[in-house]
């Protein structure tokens, strides 16, 4: 089994600490826990499965991280690879871009086979760019609102790619 890098960018810490939970709980064996600011187009490329997390800042941006290195992901052939997105948003500050990053970063690696769309069930927003037939590209967490559904949210949603992932 080869390992899934999960690559992040956290100005706030909360997307980091989100990340080391999913790690915790998809197993650290299986886990290459990658911040986006130490990452490089070559080591993002050696990934056959990825998972991208970002938070969403402003009016549906990238984290600053992110924002930095998201050309250098239009160097890398993402057809063949599996890819989970993991989103943070504030659902009652940024209802209009709620976890855009998730649009973002799928606009990227599109020619991926794409895995891990959630529901929009328990969520209030007005819109998201991340919604696509009712679903969510990824999972999308709100820290800020929703703090005490995260761990189960994440359990579900580990489950749910596990498989997918190899794992």
């Amino acid at each position: 089994m080869s390992k899934v890098g999960l690559i992040y960018g956290s100005d706030g810490g909360m997307t980091e600490d989100v990340c080391k939970r999913l790690v915790k709980i998809l197993g650290e064996d299986n886990i290459d826990l990658i911040e986006v600011l130490n990452s490089s187009t070559d080591e993002v490329s050696s990934y056959d499965k990825l998972i991208l997390a970002s938070s969403t800042w402003g009016s549906g941006d990238l984290q600053s991280d992110w924002e930095d290195f998201e050309d250098n992901l239009d160097e890398i052939d993402f057809s063949g690879k599996t890819v989970a997105l993991l989103g943070l948003g504030d659902q009652d500050g940024y209802g209009d871009t709620f976890a855009e990053s998730l649009y973002l970063l799928h606009e990227k690696v599109k020619d991926a086979t794409i895995i891990g769309q959630t529901s929009t069930d328990g969520y209030d927003y007005e819109e998201s760019l991340a919604v696509v037939d009712d679903m969510f590209l990824g999972l999308v967490i709100d820290e800020d609102n929703q703090d005490d559904l995260t761990d189960e949210r994440l359990e579900a949603w580990a489950n749910q790619i596990k498989a997918d992932l190899g794992l």
